[in-house]
């Protein structure tokens, strides 16, 4: 298989597709304001071809902050798009669409992935995908897109998830999760008084979660939001840490990017050498891919604003642009398999 990456900064898809010649696979990656007329058009310019987007930017070797981009998969592997509806409330009705195209496109762990679009209720979404998915031992890599709108086969949905099944047929396919952040000292946390709906911490070991992020830190209330970035919380699953950002302040509470239940142990991150786990992560995928024909990853909002902040995120994306063919989205949260994580990376790489 191989690759393609289209992009238009000034928001003009046909530009962006300059070259673009018998796609299997179709993902556009938009602006909001133009996000309906970019559907359309795709639409219209490639009518036979799965199809699946959503608003966010894009990027390869540099960042498309407002235009368009257009990701392709050609000459080698067989898809099927489709959608979840109803995912606040029931995503699972819908679940008979992928098992039907998980079924007719017959891949496995080595050669398959899923990789999906979520306009919220990520946890939930992702336990119902992958209880089909693990049946087959597919991967899963995706995100959250902005807006509250994905599209799919040029049709736009909100309160939904969609997904493109990837069958590589000239080669495996591996994804991968990148976690910049460890164990902040000995610090363990029971969560309590938490909102599931809202996202909402309001306690931790029985005392406000706003003070005890707060009196760890020695820093102000207006410090919190970004000092996320250096500190998001972690919660222990298995032997991952998925992390925790903080969204915002709410009274004595905290406002999280990620469901926190009653009871949930939680322990305290801080950033560690991301520029040399970047590089353990490159590292990685080329012992495991001698040849790679693409790689798509899903960084995080919070990541690219941490690596512009400090200068970093030209060099990480020219790094990473020496395995071949990088491109992908900034989310707005990550998906891995049946995980929802905030402020990582994840990926997946073809042969």
């Amino acid at each position: 298989m191989k690759q393609f990456f289209g992009k238009s900064a000034s928001g003009d898809l046909r530009e962006a597709v300059i070259g673009l010649n018998n796609p299997q696979l179709l993902m556009l990656l938009s602006n909001s304001d133009q996000f309906e007329s970019h559907v359309k058009t795709l639409e219209e310019l490639y009518p036979d071809v799965p199809s699946m987007g959503c608003i966010g930017m894009a990027y390869d070797t540099s960042v498309v902050e407002k235009g368009v981009a257009v990701v392709a998969f050609y000459g080698g592997v067989t898809t099927a798009v489709n959608v979840l509806e109803q995912v606040a409330t029931m995503p699972v009705k819908y679940i008979h669409r992928l098992e039907r195209d998980v079924s007719g496109i017959n891949g496995s762990r080595q050669d398959t992935v899923c990789i999906d679009f979520c306009t919220g209720n990520d946890a939930c979404v992702l336990t119902t995908i992958y209880s089909v998915l693990k049946q087959k031992g597919i991967s899963l890599v995706g995100g959250t897109g902005d807006g509250g709108k994905v599209s799919a086969n040029g049709r736009i949905y909100q309160d939904a998830a969609v997904y493109a099944l990837v069958k590589n047929q000239g080669g495996k396919v591996k994804a991968y999760k990148e976690n910049i952040y460890s164990p902040l000292g000995q610090h363990r946390f029971i969560a309590s008084k938490t909102d599931r709906a809202n996202y909402k911490i309001g306690e931790l070991n029985g005392k406000p979660a706003k003070q005890v992020y707060q009196d760890i830190l020695h820093i102000t209330e207006n410090e919190i939001q970004t000092q996320t970035f250096k500190n998001p919380f972690g919660k222990i699953n298995g032997d991952e840490t998925c992390i925790i950002s903080i969204k915002e302040v709410n009274g004595n509470a905290l406002t999280c990017f990620r469901q926190v239940n009653d009871s949930d142990v939680l322990i305290l991150l801080q950033l560690g050498d991301y520029k040399a786990t970047v590089k353990r992560t490159i590292r990685a995928i080329r012992n495991d891919f001698p040849r790679i024909s693409g790689v798509f990853s899903i960084n995080c909002l919070f990541r690219y604003l941490l690596f512009n902040e400090n200068h970093y995120l030209q060099d990480y994306l020219q790094e990473m642009s020496l395995l071949g063919s990088h491109v992908g989205l900034v989310g707005y949260g990550e998906h891995y398999n049946n995980q929802f994580v905030n402020q990582s990376m994840t990926c997946v790489v073809f042969e």
